[in-house]
């Protein structure tokens, strides 16, 4: 590397001219002249928001019973606002990419509203979760153990909030969402998933659901379990078509299982054991184990006897 080369890469005009150039030259990862995109710092500050207004006083200071009209009434004032803007940047995104509504403020304020009166019924489906949080796993001490310190509770009721604005095609949003979640949580649950009640995954870290799942009622999952597609080597062609699977009621799937294609039913009351690799569908009321791994156990002071190929 030259000396001239180096003094260039010192001097902030030269360093500009080389980031412009790479603007041009890459320019498919540049938004510059577009329509306003939603702000990722904005939506992770409102789904904290809409967090606050889901479970009133886990996630502030102690709240009065007295007060907690006034609070809510201005946190909702504020996440109204704010929400609006953002989904009518992400309206008019779409509108400009010609796959959406040019009319983007009134419709926006139109789903904001909706979507703000669903918050009861997102209140319903969590309190059936948090349940099966709290009888599901032994280790929890409470319900109010499970809402402030489980990040399940998080990542679903983000999911939850998401789903409702998925339905209503809001573009961008519903998946800023539910990644805002993912990197806090490690579980990466996508806003088109359809989620039935009384859903709990214990531990949660690694677990993937992909946007055509279905779960029913009463399904309980632990750390690592993947519901994903088969393929997705015809890429953007699979669009709106079901490429994950649907798991029925009363199913339990242990760690560290995949469960693969949109043809794949899993029965009601079925379990599906720990490491189990599915690509296809089973009855009501199966037990499906893995019983090819074998473990070998021996005394330590044998293991030099015994040849060890391990291959990295």
């Amino acid at each position: 590397m030259s000396i001239d080369y180096i003094k260039d890469m010192t001097d902030s005009a030269a360093l500009t001219e080389r980031l412009m150039a790479s603007y041009v030259h890459e320019g498919g990862i540049n938004h510059v002249d577009g329509k306003n995109l939603p702000s990722k710092h904005a939506i992770g500050a409102i789904t904290a928001d809409l967090l606050r207004l889901l479970f009133p006083g886990f996630l502030d200071e102690k709240i009065h019973f007295s007060e907690i009209g006034a609070v809510t009434r201005a946190l909702l004032d504020s996440v109204l606002s704010r929400l609006e803007n953002e989904i009518t940047k992400s309206l008019e995104y779409a509108a400009a990419a010609g796959t959406g509504d040019s009319d983007g403020r009134d419709l926006a304020r139109t789903i904001t509203l909706k979507f703000l009166g669903n918050l009861p019924q997102v209140r319903e489906l969590l309190q059936t979760d948090a349940d099966a949080a709290y009888n599901g796993d032994p280790a929890a001490f409470s319900r109010e153990e499970v809402i402030l310190a489980y990040p399940f509770i998080e990542t679903i009721a983000v999911q939850r909030l998401a789903h409702k604005l998925y339905l209503d095609n809001v573009p961008l949003i519903p998946r800023m969402m539910t990644e805002w979640a993912h990197t806090r949580t490690g579980m990466d649950l996508h806003p088109g998933a359809r989620i039935g009640k009384y859903f709990f995954v214990d531990h949660c870290t690694g677990t993937v659901v992909g946007e055509t799942a279905i779960i029913g009622e009463h399904v309980k999952m632990y750390q690592g379990v993947g519901l994903v597609a088969k393929s997705l080597a015809a890429g953007q062609a699979l669009r709106g078509q079901q490429r994950h699977p649907i798991i029925g009621d009363r199913v339990t799937i242990y760690a560290g299982a995949t469960v693969m294609g949109g043809d794949t039913v899993i029965g009601a009351g079925s379990t599906i054991g720990g490491s189990v690799f599915l690509t296809h569908s089973v009855p009501e009321d199966s037990l499906v184990v893995l019983e090819a791994t074998n473990v070998k156990v021996i005394p330590k002071k044998s293991r030099e006897s015994y040849v060890l190929d391990y291959q990295i």
